[in-house]
């Protein structure tokens, strides 16, 4: 399910985004980004929509994934119903 962002507290989205951003552990290339720089990123993508916030039942956990991989995600599970 998709939460969305604008309705988190900013603290709380803050502290969303920076968990996330140190579990991935990206490579950023030669150039070292900061973590307010990561998170400005991530912020930067919720808001233009090519990431969201998705809340898993099963897993009762919160993470940030590319729109697309999400709504492929969904369409697997509903040919699965089908």
């Amino acid at each position: 399910m998709i939460i969305p962002w604008k309705e988190l507290d900013a603290e709380i989205l803050t502290s969303v985004i920076e968990a996330f951003v140190l579990r991935e552990g990206t490579d950023y290339g030669e150039q070292e980004r900061t973590l307010e720089q990561k998170v400005d990123d991530v912020r930067r993508q919720l808001k233009s929509g090519d990431v969201v916030l998705v809340w898993s039942e099963l897993h009762e956990t919160l993470n940030i994934m590319p729109r697309g991989q999400f709504r492929a995600g969904e369409e697997e599970r509903q040919d699965d119903w089908n």
